[in-house]
């Protein structure tokens, strides 16, 4: 990186970083307390708001949104007359999966390889780094050149919209020039990017009941409906031969012009087996960024161990739709409804229920903000040019914002770039991504201000 003021300042509050991001990840904030003790997520909380407030930030808060969790506010002025610019992150993790398949302890963040591992390294505590590191050099360099709002969400990963609500319910709050969304990534390492689209998401708990209780396999299977067996032919139902999703009046044949993204590329990163085909058709991007995708998440029925030679007389699954675009999430909603009503078998009573939702996003990269990003990217980055890419991801609250400051410009960038497999076993930060991202976060800021 090019020498300037700004980055020598980074690179010197790096170790500070790295034991913070060391404490931020020792808790288990998982928004999900049938699982995680609800005490992990409010100690993540306070650290937010002790660090907020220890940076200077005025009217720090611990805002109790409907859903049960704590999203963290502060404001921090800049000069008079300056524009806002809007802070986001999230605090709030996905669970860490298989304990066992972590190379070291999840919820500590362990250095190996030059990556820091560690369950929310990248999505989305190392973000809220990225934040801090950008301020705090902007602080030692003259100062703050506008005014910052910080907002860090405690329940993104359970998409239950309790920051969503609470924004609708107090709409200045958030109200902003510019957002930066700190919960995407870049395309790969080292290749400065700013995502375009969001895929929005839908998800559903899906019940099939068929008997009143399970039956003696030997004495009634081959005539009593199999709950199970029903459940499994209607998930079947929900793809093509080549994987490609296939919902009843749901199009599955968009196409992205940006960015693409090389199969073989995609192969590595996703880690797919030797001899394993990809699903779908049309370019990975297309797939990946430009059309619906249905994924099954998850079954009740019983584990093999311990299996009885039952009938099953009942069986549910969690399937979620990640929609592009051009969709209506409500509208794909209903489609994926009827869809499985009408593929479960043999009159098999079906059940179904949304549990999460949140509508695709698309960005207007024509705004003074991306010329101005593109600008600090240029520096952070040298020899690098700033790329347009989608993700396959969803962030909810981008559209609650959108739809509540129109005027507002939506920048979205991050961590997450495809070797720190989030949602993953052993999901991992790049320290020298969390360096000059922060860099770029913090000359973005100069520049917009004088825009």
């Amino acid at each position: 990186m090019s020498s300037n003021p700004v980055a020598e300042t980074v690179a010197s509050l790096m170790p500070r970083a790295q034991a913070e991001l060391t404490e931020l990840v020792a808790f288990k904030s998982v928004a999900d307390f049938d699982q995680f003790p609800k005490s992990e997520s409010e100690a993540a909380a306070r650290w937010v708001a002790d660090a907020l407030t220890a940076e200077g930030f005025e009217d720090v808060a611990l805002l109790d949104t409907p859903d049960g969790t704590q999203s963290v506010y502060g404001h921090l002025p800049g000069p008079a007359g300056a524009k806002t610019v809007l802070l986001y992150a999230h605090y709030d993790v996905q669970p860490p999966l298989d304990e066992a398949g972590w190379t070291t302890p999840p919820f500590e963040l362990t250095e190996r390889d030059g990556r820091w591992y560690g369950r929310g390294a990248a999505d989305c505590k190392g973000g809220l780094l990225m934040h801090l590191l950008a301020l705090r050099a902007l602080q030692a360099n003259g100062g703050l050149p506008v005014h910052v709002k910080f907002i860090a969400e405690g329940s993104e990963e359970q998409g239950t919209g309790g920051l969503e609500r609470y924004a609708e319910a107090h709409p200045g709050l958030l109200d902003a020039n510019a957002i930066v969304i700190g919960d995407a990534g870049n395309f790969r390492t080292g290749l400065p990017t700013v995502t375009a689209t969001l895929r929005g998401m839908t998800m559903l708990r899906v019940q099939i009941d068929t008997l009143e209780g399970n039956l003696h396999s030997g004495q009634f299977g081959g005539a009593a409906p199999d709950a199970l067996s029903a459940l499994i032919r209607v998930l079947d139902s929900l793809r093509a031969k080549d994987g490609t999703t296939t919902i009843d009046g749901l199009t599955p044949d968009a196409s992205w012009d940006g960015l693409q993204y090389d199969e073989e590329q995609f192969r590595k990163d996703a880690k797919v087996l030797d001899g394993v085909e990809l699903i779908g058709d049309g370019t990975v991007a297309d797939r990946i960024w430009a059309r619906p995708a249905v994924t099954v998440l998850g079954i009740d029925c019983p584990p093999v161990v311990g299996a009885t030679p039952s009938v099953q007389a009942s069986a549910r699954a969690l399937v979620s739709l990640r929609v592009p675009p051009g969709i209506d999430t409500d509208e794909a909603t209903k489609l994926l409804q009827a869809h499985l009503e009408t593929h479960t078998p043999w009159g098999a009573r079906v059940s179904t229920e949304r549990i999460g939702h949140g509508q695709p996003f698309s960005a207007d990269t024509t705004s003074p903000a991306y010329a101005a990003m593109a600008d600090a990217m240029a520096v952070a980055y040298p020899g690098q040019e700033m790329q347009y890419a989608g993700q396959g991801g969803s962030i909810p609250l981008c559209n609650t914002l959108a739809a509540l400051y129109p005027h507002a410009e939506i920048l979205l960038i991050g961590l997450s770039e495809p070797e720190a497999q989030i949602h993953a076993v052993n999901e991992s930060v790049s320290p020298q991504e969390l360096e000059r991202l922060s860099v770029a976060e913090a000359l973005f800021l100069r520049n917009y201000a004088a825009s």
